[in-house]
């Protein structure tokens, strides 16, 4: 599961990560899109139906729906793919790399050193996709990194590997 990464000198542009999440997480994300996209169509329909047939109220009535269907197509079709594509993660011999966000992308890195406990999480949802999040929490004021949607046996072996190298160098600082 680690990979060693070459020093990079001073001229050489930060890779990004080598991994991305499981493929499972494309159907998560689309189960989530789903779930609150059905949460606003309750909503909609309870502000149409409290709606009067004068003033604005005609065009909310299409307004409102439009934009749902809008919103729905975007968080169902496109974003979990595209959030797929985006979303990388890898653990080296010195730090775990994580790279996150389609908008505005979040490059973070945490060295071994600074590793102070490792989780691994199943949300419900997760735990039907068979995934799992690894957080990684460190002293730094950023607080935890979370690698998103791995298998849940990877994100075992993950952590497992974490927590002893983070305990071997702790090891030898003392």
């Amino acid at each position: 599961m680690t990979a060693d990464a070459a020093e990079p000198d001073a001229g050489t542009p930060v890779r990004d990560p080598a991994w991305p999440l499981s493929r499972s997480a494309i159907g998560l994300w689309v189960v989530e899109g789903v779930l609150g996209t059905l949460f606003w169509v309750v909503v909609v329909v309870a502000v149409l139906s409290f709606l009067p047939d004068v003033g604005p109220a005609p065009v909310l009535r299409w307004l409102l729906p439009s934009l749902l269907a809008v919103d729905a197509v975007v968080t169902i079709g496109i974003r979990p793919w595209v959030r797929y594509r985006v979303h990388r993660w890898e653990v080296t011999g010195e730090a775990v790399y994580t790279l996150t966000g389609w908008l505005t992308r979040t490059w973070t890195l945490v060295p071994i050193s600074r590793i102070q406990t490792v989780d691994v999480t199943r949300g419900v949802l997760q735990q039907l996709f068979g995934l799992a999040t690894v957080a990684v929490l460190t002293a730094s004021s950023q607080g935890t990194v979370r690698v998103l949607h791995l298998e849940a046996d990877v994100a075992q072996r993950v952590a497992d590997d974490l927590a002893r190298r983070a305990e071997l160098v702790r090891d030898e600082a003392t």
